[in-house]
């Protein structure tokens, strides 16, 4: 490892989207658990050799870009030589019954939400399976266990994560390579602004209304959420963990025993809960 590299007992630690909410909290409280910390954001640029003992550290890199994730992974190497952890934590919502998204409007989600984490670990994966130990985070969310009326899209693309880390987890188990999701339920951040809605969800949809009351309940909730540094504590455990599970939900007491019921209760009685919850 490299003079830049970390302390004994800190990691060096990528996490995408960190520019706010879940990774941008993550980021910072791990830098002051002592984590050498690069954080990526779309808009920010590669720091000078005057800049590198910033904590966390933004660096550049869209992950629906081969080549700009490419470049982030190539810079953190270069710093440490090394890279220990790896939170796939950037995604990004969307709104509106299945009717009214197009084609174009679910493959842009899926871009970043399930093809920018595939991106991310394929360009990491050479360099934890020569190292022989290595750990990736996912961040998953309890609606890609429990399906989410008019945020169906954002459900599925949460669906295929879990399903494809669980591949990942027995795949590189022999590498000593380990997977782990986390599953947020409601948080306080700024994901409520950020939800884009299907153009289709605008006037003259026939599911309009209905929409705008799920909605506006996902709103409230999230808005109601826990603080995203309870999130961060939970990733720092993890991290610290000498053995981590395979998946770990976070979040709201009534959440968390709702996916619990999934596994219990017949599809026909949680539909019928989940359409009451969403005033539908």
């Amino acid at each position: 490892m490299s003079a830049r590299g970390s302390t004994a007992g800190s990691k060096v630690v990528l996490i995408t989207g960190a520019s706010a909410g879940f990774g941008k909290a993550s980021a910072e409280h791990l830098a002051r658990l002592g984590h050498r910390v690069y954080g990526t954001s779309r808009r920010a640029e590669f720091p000078g050799s005057d800049q590198l003992a910033g904590a966390p550290l933004m660096i550049p890199m869209d992950v629906c870009d081969d080549a700009s994730v490419g470049r982030a992974v190539e810079f953190v190497l270069e710093q440490n030589a090394r890279i220990d952890v790896v939170v796939n934590n950037a995604g990004v919502g969307l709104a509106g019954a299945v009717e009214d998204t197009s084609v174009e409007e679910a493959k842009a989600l899926f871009e970043t939400n399930f093809f920018g984490v595939l991106r991310v670990c394929r360009a990491v994966l050479p360099t934890l399976r020569a190292q022989r130990e290595g750990l990736i985070v996912n961040v998953s969310s309890l609606g890609g266990l429990v399906t989410i009326p008019f945020q169906g899209f954002y459900s599925a693309s949460k669906y295929a994560l879990e399903s494809i880390s669980d591949a990942l987890r027995m795949e590189l188990r022999a590498f000593g390579v380990r997977v782990v999701l986390l599953e947020p339920g409601d948080f306080k951040t700024d994901f409520t602004d950020s939800r884009v809605f299907s153009a289709g969800s605008r006037d003259g949809s026939a599911y309009q209304e209905r929409c705008q009351r799920a909605v506006a309940v996902m709103e409230r909730d999230e808005q109601g959420g826990a603080d995203p540094r309870l999130f961060a504590e939970s990733l720092a455990k993890i991290i610290a963990s000498s053995s981590p599970g395979n998946r770990y939900p976070v979040g709201a007491l009534g959440q968390r025993l709702g996916v619990a019921a999934r596994r219990v209760l017949p599809s026909a009685l949680l539909d019928s809960a989940l359409r009451a919850v969403y005033k539908l």
